[in-house]
């Protein structure tokens, strides 16, 4: 993937929500990595502004560089451990907000189709009901905007680009979605108009259940 003009945010630097000695959690901003690129001037990534206040921190999700909001670190080699067992268990609570083009086919549904990388195009994924991996995405409209619905998206798989290709699917793509909107709604707002307002999992040493919200900027 070539990011051309790699300019990302700096103000705040780094916008840290929670921090022990296991865990942190950040609200990531648009247009920031979440972990290096492999070219030197793609260094610079929520990863890499952490791993200078917070030594050893330990990558366990990641966020498109478009999408803002929480995004979770590890301390330790046991809290990665934790950590990645309940994303690979589906037990993280996630929950994102959109804003779309246009509106929804229902107040409420499931979007039940498998993704595949769409290798000649990339970093750009597309449905693929034969050799696709199987991606479930659950919406629920929450209010509605000068050009479409308001829809909170709950991940229930992992897969890249997932949201907004399940979106895109539905006729509505995310606002200022440079990959998958149509021309207007690219144009439509400034950067990506999706958030990860929410996220929850258990602490690794604790085994408290920890709650973060975070509200979108847009």
């Amino acid at each position: 993937m070539t990011l051309l003009h790699y300019s990302p945010p700096t103000t705040p630097y780094l916008d840290i929500i929670y921090n022990d000695n296991d865990v942190v959690v950040i609200n990531k901003p648009s247009g920031l990595l979440s972990v290096p690129g492999k070219a030197p001037e793609h260094r610079d990534s929520a990863w890499f502004r952490l791993e200078r206040s917070c030594p050893q921190v330990r990558i366990i999700h990641r966020l498109d560089m478009a999408t803002s909001g929480l995004l979770v670190f590890a301390r330790n080699k046991v809290a990665q451990a934790s950590l990645q067992r309940q994303f690979e268990r589906r037990t993280v609570g996630k929950r994102y907000r959109a804003f779309v083009w246009g509106k929804l086919p229902a107040q409420r549904g499931a979007v039940d189709l498998a993704l595949r990388c769409d290798w000649p195009n990339r970093p750009r994924q597309m449905v693929d009901l034969v050799l696709g991996k199987p991606a479930l995405t659950l919406y629920q409209v929450i209010g509605e905007h000068a050009h479409g619905d308001i829809v909170a998206l709950t991940p229930y798989t992992g897969r890249s680009h997932q949201l907004r290709v399940h979106m895109q699917a539905l006729g509505t793509p995310i606002l200022g979605d440079k990959f998958y909107a149509t021309a207007e709604g690219y144009a439509a707002a400034e950067r990506l108009l999706l958030h990860a307002e929410h996220l929850a999992f258990d602490h690794p040493s604790s085994g408290e259940r920890l709650t973060f919200n975070c509200p979108a900027d847009f």
